[in-house]
């Protein structure tokens, strides 16, 4: 398959729209029109918006035996940062949408998400156990900025007095400190900041609508100096692209106060293969066919393993070297360090409301 080379759509991550696997009928711009776009160098403008959607269920039990988590929940659906790799992308077109452009740039707010935690968090058989916000969506992405859903969840996690994970890479999570705080204090809390490369140049190519590096790692520095427990995920690691910087990175993060840190390696699952390919060979062509190649290397010649306990892990030379690395990064740097397991005895007399005789 050729790749002609095209200037990179700045500020977005897909390159392209793409078809929903799900779709009987699929639409397809007229050559004459590509044509023009490739002489001219135009594009196609791709402006955000959202979707009010209202969900039955916010809840979800994961099945999967490699993530680390067991419950998540997500705000919303579709994410505008727009990061090239993201594997929530496959799961906008259960929605009805594509998982290139449409998966950043519609984006479903689930309006009635407060409202179902709240019913969900007060069912007599329900026993706490970390939920998990942003398993599959940032849920501190820019729409939060308009919606504030993700703070109206924590404000009900508090008062019910149930532990909450979060996955992020935007610091706007530091404006809810204040109920971070409140949660810490009775350890229910726990954030997950997610940092893929130091280089302002490769944040930007990989996830175009993010938080600077630096903005992550004061984040890092500002929620470790309040006491609340941070673990850093370098995730995705990309052979040829921030695999050498594995060290530095445990470093950094290290430094700013994490506690512990993570990381996968990369695969391209589903629809990702295509679109990571494609935006390879448009930000980075003349090294896109050894990147791929490595990547291929770490999965037994494909892009993708979906093979629970290895898919995330990779195996060869090349994932090797990148375990190698994160070993002495945690023996270098994290020592004596760890993060905390969450507080679930508060819940049940909370849930009751046991709490109210005190």
């Amino acid at each position: 398959m050729s790749h002609p080379e095209r200037e990179i759509r700045k500020g977005r991550g897909a390159q392209s729209r793409q078809a929903n696997r799900f779709e009987a009928l699929q639409e397809q711009p007229l050559e004459d029109f590509l044509e023009h776009q490739r002489i001219s160098g135009e594009s196609e403008k791709v402006r955000t918006g959202y979707l009010r959607v209202h969900p039955k269920t916010i809840v979800n039990k994961v099945s999967s035996p490699d993530v680390g988590m067991s419950y998540s929940m997500n705000p919303y659906q579709g994410c505008e940062h727009g990061c090239v790799y993201c594997y929530a992308r496959n799961s906008h077109e259960y929605w009805g949408y594509g998982p290139g452009l449409d998966f950043e740039s519609k984006i479903l707010v689930k309006e009635n998400a407060p409202a179902l935690l709240d019913r969900f968090l007060k069912r007599s058989s329900w026993k706490a156990a970390p939920i998990v916000l942003s398993g599959n969506t940032d849920c501190y992405q820019p729409a939060e900025r308009e919606f504030g859903i993700t703070r109206a969840c924590l404000e009900i996690f508090h008062r019910y007095r149930h532990p909450v994970g979060i996955i992020t890479k935007n610091a706007l999570v530091l404006r809810d400190m204040d109920l971070l705080t409140e949660l810490h204090a009775d350890g229910l809390v726990g954030v997950n900041i997610s940092v893929t490369s130091l280089d302002e140049s490769t944040r930007r190519l990989l996830e175009p609508r993010t938080a600077s590096i630096a903005k992550r790692l004061e984040t890092i520095r500002k929620l470790s100096d309040a006491g609340i427990p941070v673990n850093a995920m370098l995730a995705p690691i990309i052979p040829g692209i921030n695999s050498h910087e594995v060290m530095d990175m445990a470093r950094a993060v290290a430094d700013a106060g994490a506690r512990s840190f993570g990381f996968t390696v990369v695969r391209l699952n589903g629809a990702i293969a295509g679109i990571f390919t494609e935006w390879l060979h448009r930000a980075m062509p003349d090294r896109a066919g050894k990147i791929l190649s490595q990547i291929r290397a770490c999965h037994g010649g494909s892009l993708n393993d979906s093979r629970f306990g290895i898919r995330n892990k990779g195996e060869g030379a090349v994932a090797s070297q990148i375990h190698q690395l994160a070993a002495i990064a945690r023996k270098k740097y994290f020592a004596g360090r760890k993060f905390p397991e969450l507080n679930t005895s508060l819940h049940a007399a909370h849930k009751s409301g046991q709490w109210e005789l005190f």
